[in-house]
């Protein structure tokens, strides 16, 4: 709870657009009356710069500015799983929204990675984290976890990395193309039917 005291105080709180661009000046998210801005049940959302206006008969208004942080654990907001060819450079995305700013790890089953070992890189920026491989191999192919962890908490994604002729579901699970299962079927019934 910030205090701001004199005759007349008041709080507010500039509203940010979609583009990250502050509205008109006077436009505010946020107004309210007294020496106290209390904010209950914060939210992310409500981080910000809080400004604190007092005013009195005597003096011109006097304004200060407080800024609020609030820390919450990652949320993955993107995962994107990926399809490329062997001896090709692949990359899969992982992006975690946090404050304080999330660490990544990444693992292929439950096999951690490591930066420079096994032709992949790890590359973290800002909230972004990239598993490139620089040069694809069919070992290459498979699912992979995207963790993001902060001193608020832990989360992951599930990514895949697939070869140019699978086929993903909505889950993002790979799946043979069509051909290889008719392919796979055909070649098991001729198995079978030799014996």
């Amino acid at each position: 709870m910030e205090s701001c005291e004199t005759e007349s105080e008041r709080w507010s709180k500039e509203v940010i657009k979609q583009d990250g661009k502050a509205s008109a000046p006077g436009i505010h998210k946020f107004v309210t009356e007294g020496e106290h801005l209390e904010l209950a049940a914060i939210t992310k959302e409500q981080s910000g710069s809080y400004e604190c206006i007092a005013s009195n008969d005597i003096s011109a208004p006097d304004g200060r500015t407080v800024q609020v942080t609030v820390n919450y654990p990652p949320f993955i907001s993107k995962a994107r799983s990926t399809g490329t060819p062997v001896g090709q450079k692949g990359v899969l995305q992982c992006e975690a929204s946090a404050v304080p700013r999330a660490d990544f790890e990444w693992y292929k089953e439950d096999r951690r990675l490591f930066n420079g070992l096994n032709g992949v890189k790890i590359e973290n920026q800002g909230k972004q984290s990239m598993l490139v491989f620089f040069n694809v191999s069919e070992e290459d192919y498979g699912n992979y976890t995207c963790v993001a962890m902060n001193t608020m908490g832990i989360t992951n994604a599930s990514i895949i990395l697939y070869g140019p002729g699978a086929m993903h579901d909505v889950n993002q699970a790979a799946l043979l193309p069509r051909c290889s299962q008719s392919l796979l079927l055909t070649v098991t019934i001729l198995y079978l039917l030799k014996f």
